[in-house]
């Protein structure tokens, strides 16, 4: 478990917070994509990037030249705030009030640092190839001595760390359940659809890509 903090604690609906390590890990290894919240020169800066965590490490990509790559150079770090979101349906009731969602949520709190190490670097970006498919890392150029420097990483300990998530149906109040509008959940997933070769391979499609089957 992750401790509570001032920042973690949920001031409302305190039922759908949780500080479950593993229910943190498994939202964060199924997202590819997370949010990256800083603050410059006073004023709050958002940047969608993509994550892999390593242990109790999230590392985030980026380029060198990016503003919060180059605020984290200093020892003290940057102060961030990680979000990640999982969308499992959207909540139809019978009153507009009660319309929702179901999800599973992440949020991380700490101070980052730049991944310096030549070696340490190349680790976190062979953690980010993987993620994309078990086995490509192997199956692709491995980055230049110029890439490498193009390429930022920072690193973020796991250490402030809150879930929140909804699971389960309508919510609509006694009164509204003889109304006659539809009610329930339409579920949604992320699926991969086929492969789309660019122009010039020949190779075949790689086992580690999904590939879809037939619709039933």
């Amino acid at each position: 478990m992750y401790a509570p903090t001032a920042r973690t604690t949920a001031s409302r609906s305190r039922d759908r917070m949780s500080y479950d390590r593993d229910a943190a890990h498994a939202v964060l290894d199924e997202a590819y994509h997370c949010v990256l919240g800083f603050v410059v020169d006073g004023a709050p800066r958002l940047l969608p990037t993509l994550h892999v965590r390593v242990d109790d490490v999230l590392y985030l990509h980026g380029s060198t030249g990016s503003r919060p790559l180059l605020a984290a150079r200093g020892d003290a770090g940057l102060p961030v705030c990680v979000s990640v979101t999982l969308l499992d349906g959207l909540v139809y009731a019978r009153s507009q009030f009660h319309h929702s969602a179901n999800y599973r949520s992440v949020v991380v709190h700490g101070t980052a640092h730049l991944v310096t190490g030549d070696d340490d670097k190349r680790a976190a970006l062979t953690a980010l190839v993987e993620k994309v498919g078990a086995g490509r890392a192997a199956d692709s150029r491995p980055p230049s001595r110029r890439e490498l420097a193009e390429t930022a990483v920072l690193a973020l300990p796991l250490r402030e760390v809150s879930v929140r998530s909804r699971t389960g149906g309508v919510g609509d109040e006694p009164a509204d359940l003889e109304l006659p509008h539809w009610a329930g959940v339409v579920p949604l997933r992320l699926t991969a659809g086929a492969p789309e070769p660019a122009d010039g391979v020949v190779a075949p499609v790689p086992p580690y890509l999904p590939v879809p089957g037939p619709v039933a």
